[in-house]
């Protein structure tokens, strides 16, 4: 099982939004099926645009094959990634704030500055 840090940095470095990640997560899911797009936006009431990045990001991060058809399934390139995965996946559950929070911060660090400058100090 990878460790907190690693399950930490996977998370920073792989997913540009929530969106990815919960396409991630359904695809796991059941990852013997091969997911149509429309299907994907109906399970998560998104738009074809945000799955389409999403798919696309997961696909060159080696977390999902997509046919040429545009049918998708997860399918990690490698067993290392499935362990970060299922970490990612409890962090998640336990903490899905802390996980948003990680996303938005590795996506955008001068909002994440703006923000953390209007913090009351503790005396």
């Amino acid at each position: 099982m990878a460790s907190d840090q690693e399950v930490e940095s996977f998370i920073r470095a792989t997913f540009r939004s929530t969106w990815s990640l919960e396409t991630l997560l359904l695809l796991r899911r059941d990852s013997e099926r091969w997911w149509t797009r429309g299907d994907i936006v109906a399970s998560l009431r998104a738009s074809d645009l945000v799955v389409s990045n999403s798919l696309e990001r997961l696909c060159v991060a080696g977390l999902v094959m997509v046919e040429e058809g545009g049918t998708a399934r997860y399918q990690p390139v490698d067993p290392a990634l499935d362990d970060l995965v299922e970490g990612t996946e409890q962090l998640y559950a336990r903490s899905p704030d802390a996980v948003r929070r990680m996303i938005v911060a590795a996506t955008n660090p001068g909002i994440t500055a703006f923000a953390d400058s209007f913090r009351l100090k503790k005396d």
